[in-house]
């Protein structure tokens, strides 16, 4: 294997370990940044080492084995006499399987205990949303900051300030490392669907620069979400989301035109949809209804579009009463979506100005020029 193929190797083993990694050392340690350290110190290590000796059978449970031996060295050479601290070491010493078969069972989490922390621990509501996005990126989506930032178009210090201080917010605050229980368990597992919702939405649409759509953040943001319905298979807002981003993510192809231009629904090639996706979408939105209950709010903007399947009336006051929402005030697809049910209804010159609105609160250029050549046709 040559040296190109050994660093695409470790990349691909990166992206697909390294959550499982950093959760295990999460459990280990319980702190975040430390786990997160010690483990791309194991990467540096394969990226030194694997050229030479080739990527090994398990690759996960030796990233783990090397990041755990540096967990020790750490603790020793720092002198941490803190009893948590000196039991650790105590413990690993004492066992007497080999490194290798404690860190495949480390690896070996079927029920996804660690991972299913870890996601949470990053979501956790005391932290901005920024953070959150930025820190569960990193460490559940194996981006480095650099990628973050050209994702959100934001400078890489910016990303990593949003990072370290997450982090820093978490240690100050002793955030237990665990999945909430009872009534706490639907408050957080709101903030953790936000936080894949918007990192799939920043994709799907992106709020500023040249570029319609970033598809690797929706493809980050849809392997999050199938991992969350895999470790929560009961819970029907999780397939809820899952289904509304497949269901989307179908379309991705046929969403631009050669030069990058957005092409409006009805006029997309259906012959480009991803029916695999289509597939996998509606047997999570049936998944979620089967669990009962009634749909959430994103099972139900996966399964109904109020304005195709009522007309265009109906859908026009659903939005018109949703014109007060604080929330809403400046978000620039509310005149948008306003704009398109008017034009449908022949009332051009209102349609005409809710384009113009809608360009003008868009920091998306391609969005932008589609906006204002709507409000020209409907003139």
């Amino acid at each position: 294997m040559s040296m190109t193929d050994t660093h695409r190797a470790i990349d691909a083993v990166w992206r697909i370990e390294s959550a499982r990694l950093i959760a295990g050392l999460v459990r280990m340690l319980r702190d975040v940044g430390l786990a997160e350290e010690l483990a791309q110190d194991a990467l540096v290590t394969a990226l030194e080492q694997w050229p030479h000796t080739g990527v090994p059978d398990n690759p996960g449970a030796w990233l783990m084995t090397t990041a755990k031996r540096r967990a020790i060295d750490r603790l020793r050479r720092h002198k941490l006499v803190e009893r948590k601290h000196e039991q650790l070491v105590h413990e690993w010493e004492r066992e007497h399987e080999s490194a290798e078969a404690v860190a495949e069972r480390t690896l070996d989490d079927p029920f996804g205990d660690d991972l299913l922390r870890l996601i949470f621990t990053a979501c956790h509501p005391l932290l901005s949303m920024e953070g959150r996005v930025a820190l569960t990126l990193r460490l559940l989506g194996g981006l480095g900051t650099d990628e973050i930032a050209r994702a959100f178009l934001v400078p890489e210090a910016t990303i990593a300030q949003r990072i370290v201080r997450a982090k820093r917010n978490l240690a100050k605050s002793d955030v237990a490392y665990e999945v909430p229980r009872g009534d706490e368990l639907a408050a957080r597992l709101a903030a953790v669907l936000g936080v894949i919702y918007l990192i799939f939405n920043e994709g799907y649409a992106a709020t500023a620069g040249d570029d319609w759509m970033r598809p690797g953040l929706c493809e980050d943001a849809l392997r999050l979400g199938r991992v969350l319905a895999g470790l929560m298979p009961r819970e029907p807002e999780v397939h809820g989301l899952v289904a509304l981003m497949e269901i989307q993510a179908s379309r991705a192809r046929s969403r631009t035109d050669a030069h990058g231009a957005p092409i409006l629904l009805l006029d997309q090639d259906r012959a480009l949809w991803d029916r695999l996706l289509i597939g996998r979408g509606l047997a999570a939105l049936e998944q979620a209804r089967r669990l009962g209950g009634e749909l959430g709010m994103y099972a139900l903007q996966a399964a109904v579009a109020v304005g195709m399947a009522s007309g265009a009336a109906e859908g026009l006051a659903l939005v018109d009463a949703l014109g007060d929402e604080p929330s809403l005030r400046h978000y620039h697809l509310l005149p948008a979506v306003r704009g398109d049910l008017l034009a449908r209804l022949g009332r051009g010159e209102e349609a005409s100005r809710e384009f113009e609105r809608a360009a003008t609160l868009t920091r998306n250029r391609r969005e932008q020029a589609m906006m204002r050549e709507r409000a020209q046709a409907c003139r």
